[in-house]
């Protein structure tokens, strides 16, 4: 777990590391702090900031660009805190046009993140596995790319292009707006929401030698895909953003339900973590460790 004292780490650094290492790398998607703790936990290498999620943690309303740069880099912050893994945040369409892309760029990497993606829709944008999506021209959205790689001050943050060009333009359009993303200099490209395992081959061998994303979006329009596939197509990333926060749901509405019927949550008591194993989870250990250590008797 991020340590209090030790600081931030090389994040993008050590994404880089992956990447050139065993593919895919996979990057279960959160919400929040707590999450990305126990995506560390459970022995993942990376984490993955969901805007779809922060969207719904923080507004309680679904991804169709109701949250500013600010909320988004404030939400990634902490999570890059709470976490010794790097970490890779959605940054939505960068919040503007190439200049805006600067800011947005540096105030991420400030915020210690390993690498961000950028997507070519139309603001305010939707959930990329949503119907109704605009995109901006090709153009553009090159100058974005251009601005975000003059952006960054480390050279190893990974900047990830996506396109959300195929359910408005199709699969050929998007395929050329990655490769001229690709000339623009993103490192790894994202073409969203296709729809069969035949685009998703032909996008593969269209867009050979470049890494790829893939977004495992849970119930969303890409098939769902198994690991070994993914890793016969030679996809560089696997994003799996909102799982949790499914799960997360699912289990609040169980104990909401049961607190309804019964008066208080006793008869899920025995499912939930006990209050020590919780306080252990998220840190208390260290925090006792710390207050010993610098004790005014110690």
């Amino acid at each position: 777990m991020a340590d209090l004292l030790r600081g931030a780490t090389d994040g993008p650094g050590r994404l880089r590391a992956l990447l050139a290492g065993e593919r895919p790398v996979l990057l279960p998607g959160c919400y929040d702090a707590l999450g990305a703790r126990l995506i560390e936990q459970a022995g993942f290498d990376a984490v993955y900031m969901t805007g779809f999620g922060t969207a719904a943690g923080l507004l309680g309303r679904p991804d169709v660009g109701l949250l500013g740069l600010g909320e988004m880099v404030d939400n990634v912050r902490r999570i890059v805190a709470a976490t010794d893994r790097p970490v890779v945040a959605d940054a939505d369409t960068g919040y503007g046009n190439p200049i805006n892309v600067i800011r947005t760029v540096q105030d991420y990497e400030r915020a210690g993140v390993a690498g961000l993606h950028i997507e070519d829709q139309v603001a305010p944008k939707r959930c990329g596995h949503m119907e109704g999506k605009q995109v901006i021209p090709t153009a553009d959205m090159v100058a974005k790319i251009e601005a975000a790689v003059a952006a960054r001050r480390n050279p190893d943050l990974v900047l990830i292009a996506r396109t959300d060009a195929r359910a408005p333009h199709g699969l050929d359009d998007a395929i050329d707006r990655a490769r001229r993303f690709a000339a623009a200099g993103a490192d790894v490209l994202f073409v969203e929401a296709l729809t069969g395992e035949d685009e998703i081959e032909l996008v593969r061998r269209e867009l050979a030698g470049i890494p790829l994303l893939f977004n495992w979006a849970e119930g969303g329009k890409t098939p769902p895909l198994p690991l070994d596939r993914l890793k016969e197509l030679g996809f560089a990333m696997v994003i799996m953003p909102i799982g949790l926060l499914l799960a997360a749901t699912r289990a609040m509405e169980a104990v909401l339900a049961s607190v309804r019927r019964h008066g208080t949550p006793v008869e899920v008591l025995a499912e939930l973590p006990t209050f020590n194993q919780f306080t252990d989870l998220i840190g208390l250990p260290e925090i006792n460790a710390l207050e010993a250590r610098f004790s005014a008797g110690a």
